[in-house]
C-alpha cells in the first residue's frame, strides 16, 4: 500500500513499541534536554541520520509558548520534519499550532532560529519524503499506521 492512500495494511507495517514506552521516551527526552541546560538532548543531522530540535510554537487555543524535541533533516537553508506524532493516528498537537500561527522559534544545538512553516505539496513533498525515506527503516510502512497522509513540514528561516 502507498503512504498517501491513507489506510493501514497491518501485513506491511512494521511493530511499534507500545504507547506509553513512546510517550515516556518523549518525556526523558525532554527532560534531559532540560536537566543538562540544552548540553544533550540535540544533534545535528548527518548524511545518514536525523537531527534533533526543539521547536517553539504558539498554542492555537491558549496562545501560549509550548516546545515539542523533533527530528528534522536539512534541506538547503529549509529544516523539514514530519509531523506524525510517533505514527499514531491524530495530529501532533505542534503541526495544529503551526497550522495556526505559522511564525515559530526552532532551537538547533547552534543556537535559535526564527522560521515559519508550512507543508509540502505535490513534487516537493515526494522529493522530501523520498530524502526521509533514505534516513528511516520501512517509513512508508510505520505511515501506513495513519489514516491519513502524514504531512511534511518545511520550516523556512525568516527574517
Amino acid at each position: 500500500m502507498d503512504e498517501t492512500a491513507g489506510q493501514v495494511d497491518e501485513a506491511r507495517s512494521p511493530r511499534l513499541p507500545p504507547r506509553w514506552f513512546v510517550r515516556t521516551a518523549w518525556v526523558v527526552h525532554r527532560a534531559m534536554y532540560r536537566v543538562t541546560g540544552g548540553r544533550r538532548g540535540l544533534w545535528r543531522p548527518r548524511p545518514d541520520r536525523w537531527g534533533t530540535l526543539v521547536l517553539r510554537t504558539t498554542g492555537r487555543r491558549t496562545g501560549q509558548e509550548r516546545e515539542a524535541i523533533v527530528a528534522y533533516m536539512e534541506d538547503g537553508p529549509n529544516l523539514v520534519t514530519l509531523a506524525m506524532n510517533g505514527w499514531a493516528a491524530p495530529e501532533p498537537a505542534w503541526w495544529l499550532n503551526l497550522q495556526a500561527h505559522p511564525e515559530a522559534t526552532v532551537v538547533l544545538k547552534d543556537g535559535p532560529r526564527a522560521v515559519r512553516a508550512r507543508a509540502a505539496a505535490g513534487a516537493e513533498r515526494e522529493r522530501l519524503w523520498s530524502e526521509y525515506r533514505k534516513l528511516g527503516k520501512d517509513l512508508d510502512g510505520f505511515a501506513t499506521r495513519r489514516p491519513t497522509e502524514t504531512a511534511v513540514v518545511v520550516l523556512e528561516p525568516r527574517g
